[in-house]
C-alpha cells in the first residue's frame, strides 16, 4: 500500500486542531515532562526524546540498586482521536522506542550543562545497551465546571514495555483560565494542574520499582490562546512536578522526586526540557528533553 496514501488516511480520521502538544512518553512523566492529555486531535512525532538515569552523583554517591547508567533516546509517536460513540471521551495511543545508549545525554550532562555550572562530571560505571520501548494507551473525559469551557479532565490509562509496566488514573484541569476578566491576563495567561495515581510493575530495564506511584504537576501558560484559531500559534510553559517516585531506594522505600519543565511551542514546533535542579542531586532520573512535529497541523496548514 502507498505510504502517502497511509498517511493521508490518518490524517483523515482525525479533525483540524488548534495547537497538537503531543501526550507525554509514559516513562518520561518520571523525569519530570509536562504530563497533561490533548484535548485536541492530535498527531505527533517527537524526533528526538532524551532521558538520562545516573547511577552515581557528582561525588560517587549511588543513588540505589540499579547498577546500570541509562541513555533512553526514543522516538515516539502519539495520536488522539474523539471517540464519536462517547462524546466528551479522547483516546490515545503513544509508542515510542530506540537504542539505550550512553553517548547523546551524558554529552549533554558533563561536557555542557556541568562544564558551563563549574560542576564536578557525574562518573559512569556500567551502562545500558539495548533496544527499547514503551507503549501507552488512555481514555480521558473532558467536561466543564465553574463556566470553564471543557478545560477539566479525568480519565485513566495504562503504559508497559522493555522499561516497566504501569496502569494509572488521573484527574485536573487544563488551561484553565482563572484571570479571564482581566485584560491582558485573561488572553495570554492559562493555570493547569494534574493529579496521577500509578501502580508500577518492574520491567527488564527497570527491575526494583516501587509498588505505588502518586504524582503532583502544575504549571502557569504564557500564549496567544484566543488566537490560535486564526493564528500562528505559540506558548511558553513553566511546570512543576512532584512524583512520590518509580524507583526505590536500598531498603524497598520510593524515592521522591521533584522536577521543574520549561515547554516553548511555535507553530508546528514544540520543544521540552525537563530536570530535577530543585532535587539539587544528580542522581537517579535526573534530565530529559524532546523535540516534537506536529504533522496534523503541518499537514492542515502547510499542505492542504
Amino acid at each position: 500500500m502507498d505510504r502517502r496514501w497511509i498517511f493521508s488516511l490518518v490524517i483523515a480520521v482525525c479533525a483540524i486542531p488548534g495547537l497538537a502538544l503531543a501526550e507525554a512518553p509514559p516513562h518520561s512523566v518520571h523525569w519530570g515532562a509536562i504530563a497533561f492529555p490533548d484535548h485536541d486531535p492530535t498527531l505527533t512525532l517527537s524526533a528526538a526524546l532524551l532521558d538520562r538515569f545516573t547511577e552515581f552523583d557528582g561525588e560517587g554517591r549511588r543513588y540505589n540498586d540499579m547498577r546500570e547508567t541509562m541513555g533512553l533516546n526514543f522516538f515516539t509517536l502519539s495520536w488522539t482521536k474523539p471517540l464519536a460513540q462517547l462524546p466528551g471521551w479522547n483516546l490515545n495511543l503513544t509508542a515510542g522506542g530506540g537504542p539505550t545508549r550512553d553517548g547523546p545525554s551524558r554529552f549533554l550532562q558533563n561536557d555542557v550543562v556541568h562544564r558551563f555550572r563549574g560542576l564536578t562530571e557525574v562518573p559512569v560505571g556500567n551502562k545500558r545497551e539495548a533496544n527499547d520501548f514503551m507503549l501507552s494507551g488512555s481514555l480521558t473525559r473532558w467536561f466543564s465546571l465553574l463556566g470553564s469551557n471543557d478545560a477539566f479532565f479525568a480519565g485513566l490509562g495504562g503504559a508497559g514495555g522493555s522499561l516497566y509496566y504501569e496502569p494509572y488514573v488521573q484527574a485536573g484541569f487544563r488551561r484553565l483560565a482563572l484571570f479571564a476578566p482581566v485584560p491582558l491576563l485573561g488572553d495570554y495567561l492559562r493555570v493547569s494542574a494534574l493529579a496521577r495515581y500509578g501502580r508500577p510493575f518492574s520491567g527488564a530495564a527497570f527491575r526494583q520499582v516501587a509498588p505505588q506511584s502518586y504524582m503532583a504537576q502544575g504549571s502557569v501558560g504564557l500564549g496567544n490562546y484566543r488566537h490560535w484559531a486564526d493564528s500562528t500559534p505559540w506558548e511558553i510553559e513553566l511546570a512543576i512536578t512532584v512524583d512520590s517516585g518509580l524507583f526505590v531506594d536500598h531498603q524497598g522505600d520510593a524515592l521522591e522526586e521533584r522536577f521543574v519543565s520549561v515547554a516553548v511551542r511555535y507553530s508546528a514546533f514544540t520543544f521540552e526540557t525537563w530536570n530535577d535542579l530543585i532535587n539539587q542531586k544528580d542522581y537517579g532520573p535526573t534530565f530529559g528533553a524532546r523535540l516534537t512535529l506536529d504533522l496534523l497541523y503541518m499537514y492542515e496548514r502547510w499542505f492542504k
